[in-house]
Parts: structure tokens; C-alpha cells; sequence
């Protein structure tokens, strides 16, 4: 199965059962990222976990620990004003790379949450972004 096809059948499973999925996210919070394409302009969708903080959702570029951020890193970059889908709520944020501290905290918190973090994180010499998206 290809990512696209997985992320395909994630999100037709997220619309289908108000937010929630089964498999490897069952119980766990997940969101839909609309984000824009940073080269291409073309609107991307990407199923992802998140950690509530406040008004604000916490995302994490782990790419399952890859050596490289995942594509939507980049388009928030390029774009930070994107629309959320959690549960069946719509919503516009924006997105604000986490630095320091602050990243430290937030990250080492999801992966005490979600061991599978703190493996993504020894998989990859790089550090992992946190973005923390904030309703607008």
C-alpha cells in the first residue's frame, strides 16, 4: 500500500466515524492538516496525530523518524494560514514552528503519551519540528 493510499483510506475513515480512526491510531486524537503545496499550490490533506494544548493543536514532522521532514512541513512553511478538520469541526489556524524549550516540553510530553515518538526521534539525527496551530 502506497502513502497516498493509506492516507486516503485514513481519511475517508476519519469523515466516516466523526474524527476517530481504528488500526495503529485507535483511541489516539488525530486531525486532517488542508495544508497548500509549497511548490505546487495544490491543496494536500494529511491525516495526523496532534496533542491538545489549550486552544492550540500540536503537531509533530516525525515522518516515522526519516532523515528528511514530511512534505506538509514545508507547506506550512510556505503557507501557515491552513484549515483544520478535527472531529467534524472546520476550522482555519495558524501554524508556528515550536523552538527551544518549548519544543523540547511539547515533544518529550507526546512521546511519554505516545511511545512511538520517542523511536521516531532515536531514528533520526535530526530534530524533530512541533508546530503548535492556533485557531484564528
Amino acid at each position: 500500500m502506497t502513502d497516498d493510499d493509506f492516507n486516503r483510506r485514513n481519511i475517508q475513515e476519519f469523515r466516516a466515524n466523526h474524527g476517530r480512526l481504528g488500526g495503529s491510531f485507535d483511541g489516539a486524537p488525530v486531525l486532517l492538516l488542508h495544508s497548500i503545496g509549497a511548490r505546487s499550490g495544490a491543496e494536500r490533506v494529511s491525516p495526523m496525530m496532534y496533542l491538545a494544548d489549550g486552544d492550540r493543536y500540536l503537531v509533530f514532522a516525525s515522518a516515522a523518524g526519516a532523515d528528511i521532514n514530511p512534505a506538509w512541513y514545508w507547506n506550512l512553511i510556505a503557507n501557515p494560514t491552513v484549515t483544520v478538520e478535527v472531529g467534524d469541526e472546520h476550522l482555519t489556524v495558524h501554524a508556528v514552528e515550536l523552538h527551544g524549550p518549548e519544543r523540547d516540553e511539547k515533544y518529550a510530553l507526546q512521546a511519554q503519551l505516545y511511545p512511538g515518538f520517542a523511536e521516531y526521534q532515536r531514528n533520526t539525527t535530526r530534530t524533530i519540528p512541533v508546530f503548535a496551530l492556533t485557531p484564528s
